[in-house]
């Protein structure tokens, strides 16, 4: 038997904020979506066409506590091709929340408090 990874998901309290955030800061855009019809739960499926693997967005109509997504060790890594212009970008969105200078990498954090480390492409692997 073979596994593929295909989607991580997080829950978010404003939907539009976290789409919006995703987009600005990572590039990733609606890909497909679903629900009930009476609008009680969505689950938003984000990506790019960098790769197959979808980050889907969950939210919850009439949730007013912040959800615990796993803390920071819990984390997405995402490898970009241009880290100054990531880090000029993260810096005028007000993201970055951990930088670590010895490793090369830097942490931006959604507005749902999640971790998103960020590293360049050529220390990917």
């Amino acid at each position: 038997m073979k596994a593929k990874m295909v989607h991580e998901c997080i829950h978010v309290l404003d939907l539009e904020a976290s789409l919006a955030f995703y987009e600005r800061a990572l590039g990733l855009t609606v890909q497909r979506r679903m629900g009930p019809d009476d609008g009680s739960w969505e689950n938003v499926f984000i990506g790019n066409d960098e790769a197959p693997f979808q980050l889907e967005l969950t939210w919850n109509r009439g949730r007013t506590e912040p959800y615990d997504n796993g803390g920071r060790d819990t984390h997405l890594a995402f490898e970009v091709d241009d880290m100054d212009a990531a880090r000029a970008l993260h810096d005028e969105m007000g993201c970055v929340c951990f930088v670590n200078e010895r490793m090369g990498i830097y942490f931006i954090q959604d507005p749902d408090g999640c971790w998103l480390e960020i590293l360049p492409a050529d220390r990917a692997e």
